[in-house]
């Protein structure tokens, strides 16, 4: 056995939920058509300083990543992107960045999905409030407006230091694509899954050319209060009816 694949069966061996969690949803992602090819990326902090995180691996589509497929990396460790089995450059830069400098930022995902990246290439890439799913993220969102290129480590810590305001945990990353937080795998996922369900709805009521029904200020902020403080925990339910629908299919995600 060679040394990747030495290391790959150990780190199998811990975090084993955390892995289930992170492949259901890199499994689902792909299944709504929000991956891109064999890129994007979604990680998750397993230690207590959030540093020592797990990431899906090189080059391997969303649609057939296992749980033990998961490489485990540390955001501090510098010899990480020589491992033969190293995380893609921009998945480092990026999502080591968040989970080095980012407490908050258990989990990340970051995607390149249709209607988040076509608000994302609009000289005006914020989400105005014209429906319920938009008005969840009323002032909530980091629009990010200074695309450097590819999200190798300079580009990935800049867009990790705007992530200053614990509230706001979806970032439009300008020409670029989506970037989302979260606390656990499923706040992040079901996150991720409304943001892209209300750009959609906007996206599309803009192309009727008629004008938008904007709700109020107050009006938003009152329902994004509501939904930051919603009694069931409804992303933890969402995950778990998914993971029920994989599992009724027979799917390997969970190995």
């Amino acid at each position: 056995m060679n040394i990747a694949a030495r290391r790959q069966s150990a780190d199998s061996l811990q975090f084993a939920q955390q892995r289930v969690d992170l492949a259901a949803a890199l499994r689902w992602t792909a299944r709504l058509d929000m991956h891109e090819a064999v890129a994007n990326h979604f990680s998750l902090a397993v230690s207590d300083d959030g540093a020592q995180f797990l990431i899906n691996p090189n080059m391997v589509h969303f649609s057939r990543v296992k749980a033990s497929d998961l490489l485990l990396v540390d955001a501090n460790d510098l010899a990480t992107m020589s491992r033969p089995d190293a995380p893609d450059p921009t998945a480092w830069g990026l999502h080591g960045a968040l989970h080095r400098l980012v407490p908050h930022a258990r989990c990340a995902m970051h995607v390149h999905s249709r209607y988040a990246t076509v608000l994302a290439s609009l000289a005006d890439s914020t989400l105005p409030p014209v429906d319920q799913n938009s008005a969840m993220f009323f002032g909530r969102v980091v629009v990010d407006e200074e695309y450097g290129g590819l999200a190798f480590e300079e580009e990935g810590a800049r867009c990790a230091a705007m992530f200053v305001d614990p509230r706001k945990k979806v970032m439009v990353m300008g020409n670029h694509g989506l970037l989302v937080i979260g606390e656990t795998v499923a706040d992040t996922f079901d996150r991720m899954f409304y943001f892209e369900r209300a750009c959609e709805n906007y996206v599309k009521a803009l192309w009727t050319g008629r004008p938008l029904r904007l709700l109020s200020d107050k009006v938003a902020e009152t329902v994004a209060r509501q939904m930051d403080n919603y009694p069931v925990a409804a992303a933890r339910k969402h995950l778990e009816q998914l993971k029920l629908i994989l599992d009724e299919e027979g799917s390997n995600y969970r190995d």
